[in-house]
């Protein structure tokens, strides 16, 4: 069993970014604290390692982070989630609303195990708008998803009934803005 780690105490909280009002919870600052950065992957691995689970997605870009050194250490292939235009070759992709505007994410085909469970991965879930249309692509590229997985949660933007059904797994959460 891992030991407890104060998380809170090396991510940066910068007020009024993106945009005025918001709380910006910036992840960069835990890969600056080598203890931070191992405990987060140490814990994600603890947690999923049991679990059947035949690939991790990560998610552009800050959900490569986190996701690629799981992949490596649970022995499962990395899948990448990217945004549109970035990969080479057959890809499928879909469009979605963020907080902020619209985007479109991709997935090579031949990258979709088929019949297999998926992990997702990103560093933080606020409304679950990238989650959710992550987790749709990969599913009509033939994968199951169960779960998703970030390094923090805002569930005050309530992506829990955007994700609905999918098991949500933080490890750390920011009940307000």
């Amino acid at each position: 069993m891992l030991k407890d780690f104060n998380l809170d105490s090396v991510i940066r909280k910068i007020p009024d970014f993106p945009i005025p009002g918001v709380l910006f919870y910036d992840i960069t600052s835990i890969m600056m604290d080598p203890e931070a950065f191992s405990w987060v992957i140490d814990k994600s691995v603890e947690i999923y390692k049991e679990k059947s689970i035949g690939a991790i997605a990560a998610v552009e870009s800050r959900g490569f982070i986190f996701g690629a050194p799981l992949a490596e250490k649970l022995g499962i292939p990395l899948i990448l989630v990217r945004k549109s235009g970035k990969l080479p070759g057959d890809t499928i992709k879909t469009s979605y609303k963020l907080e902020y505007g619209e985007a479109e994410i991709e997935i090579h085909k031949a990258d979709i195990p088929q019949g297999e469970n998926v992990l997702i991965v990103d560093d933080l879930l606020a409304t679950g708008g990238t989650l959710k249309a992550a987790a749709e692509l990969l599913e009509e590229g033939g994968a199951v998803i169960t779960d998703v997985f970030s390094v923090i949660g805002l569930p005050f933007l309530n992506y829990n009934k955007v994700l609905k059904g999918l098991n949500i797994t933080t490890l750390i959460d920011y009940d307000s803005e």
